[in-house]
């Protein structure tokens, strides 16, 4: 977390959390949701315009990224100062990377290490890592399959509904607090 988010927090500690005004998609997307875009439903809904506006200025998606975190009930949030705002999740508290070399790196820039492979019915790969549970980004699907492959990785399935109870993450703490 920056300095910056800490003194802010010390200096206000009673600032009320908000939810729904913040997305992470399913390929590691940030989204902005205001007022309109929230009224046309829940972020993972898959209404048009629901998901709101992505956000493409990279000094914000970075500040995002340092001072995304976890609460004890598996809400996920971005201390944006002294205010919490929770993320409403496409799919995971977290997205992978896979790199050729072997690297696995989350949607927000952080190394990880793998610890399980795990798939849903409908074939989505997931990682258990040091860092928590993520969606590997399809496009590295392909990497997933050599890892198979190479025995490097072997893979258990769950299904998809079933992944925020067995890994203890909300993927709507707007929806929760409803």
């Amino acid at each position: 977390m920056d300095d910056i988010v800490r003194q802010a927090m010390a200096k206000w500690p009673h600032v009320p959390h908000c939810s729904g005004w913040l997305g992470l998609d399913a390929r590691g997307r940030w989204w902005l949701r205001d007022e309109a875009a929230q009224a046309l439903g829940a972020f993972a809904s898959g209404v048009p315009g629901a998901r709101g506006s992505v956000l493409e200025h990279e000094g914000l998606i970075a500040f995002i990224g340092r001072n995304y975190d976890v609460d004890a009930h598996g809400q996920w949030f971005f201390q944006n100062g002294p205010q919490r705002v929770h993320v409403e999740l496409e799919a995971t508290p977290w997205v992978w990377h896979l790199h050729e070399d072997g690297r696995v790196i989350a949607h927000t820039g952080r190394a990880a290490q793998p610890l399980e492979l795990w798939l849903d019915e409908e074939g989505r790969a997931y990682l258990l890592t040091d860092l928590g549970f993520g969606l590997v980004r399809s496009q590295d699907m392909g990497l997933v399959a050599q890892a198979v492959e190479q025995g490097r990785w072997t893979p258990q399935t769950l299904a998809a509904a079933a992944l925020p109870q067995r890994f203890g993450f909300i993927a709507s703490p707007q929806q929760r607090a409803a």
